[in-house]
Parts: structure tokens; sequence; C-alpha cells
């Protein structure tokens, strides 16, 4: 990477907002295994934005609950601590993202790809021994946010290889690198740091690419997220091209692509959650 690439993805991961007081907080909790949901509730309660917006997706015909939930302390006792913690993390991540910008890059359709490749990076991590479910969770939502300072602050470039990667059928992380000379992981794990997020988090962010690609039970489950996410057609990132799994990710998920996927059978209820959160 040259000086001049380096010192304008500094400025632009600079240029991107922090997480919220609340979020950060809540990231800690999800750290912190003497935590309890009362914590969660706390925090929860002193951000009103957040709170409206958890309100709103807990009351959705979509969880179909008996009554009406009009607290947090109760959309836990509902719906239960990780899920809720995920709805909060899920809002932060979108209050970030765009209305629009000048690449024609389709923020509604990532967001979607990257909420589905987060529950489906979540239901992965129970069958590998080293890795946390809700960390995994985080590193699906967050795998492709490089994207998003591309598609903010180099939108002429991330166009490009956004058309390229389309026309030619070719992985749109290589279209990146063609470019704009390095690829969305390399960012994304950049803004994470930023984020003080935990180093194992950085490092499945900035390893997800083949290339590069580390043989850790996270970095496992959020690139088989990824590529079933891709495959599937849940919603749409970017690059349409979805790689079949090396032998190292097959030894940790238990199976190739197509294995993996029949083995976590229907997945439509993991799309229509996807699809509910992406609604906020």
């Amino acid at each position: 990477m040259s000086p001049e690439l380096s010192q304008r993805l500094a400025a632009a991961v600079d240029a991107m907002p922090a997480f919220p007081k609340s979020v950060q907080r809540i990231l800690e909790l999800t750290r912190d295994v003497n935590s309890t949901p009362k914590d969660l509730v706390e925090v929860i309660d002193k951000d009103p934005v957040v709170t409206v917006k958890i309100l709103k997706v807990v009351n959705s015909a979509y969880y179909s609950l008996p009554k009406q939930i009009t607290s947090i302390g109760h959309a836990v006792v509902y719906l239960g601590f990780n899920t809720i913690k995920n709805l909060a993390l899920s809002i932060a991540a979108i209050g970030m993202l765009p209305k629009e910008n000048a690449s024609g890059f389709d923020v509604q359709q990532y967001l979607l790809h990257s909420l589905s490749t987060a529950g489906l990076a979540k239901q992965l991590a129970h069958r590998v021994n080293d890795a946390d479910p809700m960390d995994c969770f985080i590193g699906g939502l967050l795998h492709d946010f490089g994207k998003v300072v591309f598609a903010q602050f180099m939108p002429k470039e991330f166009k490009a290889a956004l058309q390229e990667s389309q026309t030619l059928q070719t992985p749109l992380q290589e279209a990146i690198q063609k470019h704009i000379g390095t690829d969305h992981f390399v960012v994304g794990a950049m803004l994470a740091q930023k984020w003080r997020f935990a180093p194992a988090l950085i490092e499945t962010i900035g390893h997800q690419n083949l290339s590069n690609l580390k043989d850790t039970d996270m970095i496992a489950c959020v690139f088989g997220a990824n590529q079933i996410a891709k495959k599937l057609q849940f919603g749409f990132g970017g690059n349409a091209i979805f790689e079949e799994f090396p032998a190292t990710i097959q030894k940790r998920l238990g199976g190739n692509l197509d294995q993996v996927i029949t083995s976590l059978g229907d997945l439509n209820a993991l799309f229509e959650e996807a699809k509910i959160f992406a609604k906020l």
C-alpha cells in the first residue's frame, strides 16, 4: 500500500462516526461474563433512540407476542438477552450507513446481506469449539463495513470496482484491489480498531480474503456465513461471486459449502428476521 493510499484510508476511517456510547457499553457487557440482563436494560433505557427502535421491532408482527411490550425489561424477558443485544448493535450499525452515495452502492441490500451473514455466523458458532456466538454475530454484521467507507469517501473508484465485478463476474475484492489498491477487509479492520473492538474481532474482519485467510473458529464462521448468504442471495453486498470452502474451513464447519447449507435446514426464518432488523 502506498503512503498516499494509507493516508487517504486513515482520513476516511477517522471521518466515520464513533459507535454511540450506549452501544460501546453493550459491547463491553457482551465481553463480561458477570453481566446480567439488568445491566443491559439499564444501558438501553438511557438511550431513547435505541429504546424506541427496539420496542418497534419487538412489537412487530414477526414476533407475534401475546401483548404489547412497553419496556426494555419486558423485551429482554420475552426475546432473551442475546436477541436484544443483537438488535442494539444492529441499530448502531444501521445508524452509520449513508442515506445515499455517489458510487451507486445499494445500502439497503448491503444491510440485508450483512444482517443475514450475522445470523448465519451466530448459528455456525454452535458447531465449533472456540467461537462466541455473539462475537460471530458482530463479525458477520461488520465483515463488509469497509465497503461503506469506500462508498462514502472513494465513490468514483468504488463505483468502477462494482461495475467491473458485475460485468466480468469476478470477485468484488479483486476489482477493489485493482481500482483502489487494497480490499474492504483491510479498511473494515481499521474501522474495528478505531471502535476499539476486541483483537479477535479485528483479526476476523481483516482476514476474510481467501489470499490471507487465517485458520481460526471465528474466521471460519464469518467466512462460511458470508459465502452461504451470497449463494442463497440473502441480500446483496455488491459481490455475486461466492467461494467454495477451503479445506481449513471445511474441517472446522464439518463439510463443504453445500453440505453445511443442507445441515442448517430451513433458513427462511433467519432471512425474515434480517428483513425485520433492516427496516429500522
